[in-house]
């Protein structure tokens, strides 16, 4: 997973979310691909097929919840959002606050 924006970039990323506890290793660690898969738990071995299409699934989820990632950091803290309610009023902070943002990143289309 890459460290600085959490995006799933490995098909081990898919494998940690499959079974519990340290289930799987590598038979060689400097070429962690699906020929190099070692079960160590006595499970099922996932097909290749399975994997590759888990990790698809969670990488394209990424991507389509990446506006909501970008909003939240663009987004004030909560505490200035609630005073500008306080003072403003929900209606002129949605106008204000959440509108523009949500403009910036629009939600994509399915």
């Amino acid at each position: 997973m890459n460290f600085h924006t959490q995006e799933p970039d490995h098909i081990e990323d898919y494998l940690v979310t499959v079974r519990a506890g340290q289930w799987f290793t590598w038979s060689d660690v400097r070429n962690k691909i699906y020929a190099n898969l070692v079960v160590l738990d006595g499970g099922t071995k996932p097909t290749e097929e399975e994997v590759n299409a888990g990790f698809k699934a969670m990488h394209d989820n990424w991507v389509a919840t990446q506006h909501q990632r970008k909003r939240q950091l663009e987004y004030p803290d909560m505490g200035t959002q609630l005073d500008y309610i306080y003072h403003n009023g929900i209606d002129k902070w949605k106008t204000d606050v959440v509108d523009p943002v949500k403009a910036k990143y629009p939600k994509p289309s399915t």
